[in-house]
C-alpha cells in the first residue's frame, strides 16, 4: 500500500532525528500537500498503527493541509519541525 509506504517513510525518519535530540519528543509539525492523496485524519490512523509500541506511540501530529494543486510538493507529506519537551530530562 502506498500509503502505508509513505508513513513508515515517515516514522522512520521521525525516530531518526529524535534519537540526535534530547528530550522526549511530543510534537510533529507536518504539511500535507493537496495532491497526496491522504487526509490529515487517515494519515494520523496510520500513523498511529505504525507507531504503536514504540518510542514514538502518542506522539501528537500538527497538519497543515496545502491547498495548492501547483505547489512543487502537492504530492508530498512534508516534516515541517519537531519539538522536544526539555524539561524531564535526567
Amino acid at each position: 500500500m502506498h500509503e502505508q509506504s509513505l508513513i513508515n517513510d515517515l516514522v522512520e525518519k521521525i525516530q531518526e532525528l529524535s534519537n540526535a535530540q534530547q528530550g522526549k519528543l511530543v510534537l510533529a509539525k507536518l504539511r500535507l500537500g493537496a495532491l497526496a492523496h491522504i487526509s490529515p485524519d487517515h494519515l494520523r490512523e496510520h500513523f498511529d498503527h505504525a507507531t504503536a509500541g514504540t518510542a514514538l506511540e502518542g506522539l501528537r501530529l500538527e497538519i497543515e493541509e496545502l491547498p495548492d494543486i501547483s505547489h512543487p510538493f502537492a504530492q508530498d507529506i512534508i516534516l515541517e519541525s519537531l519539538e522536544f519537551d526539555r524539561s524531564r530530562e535526567s
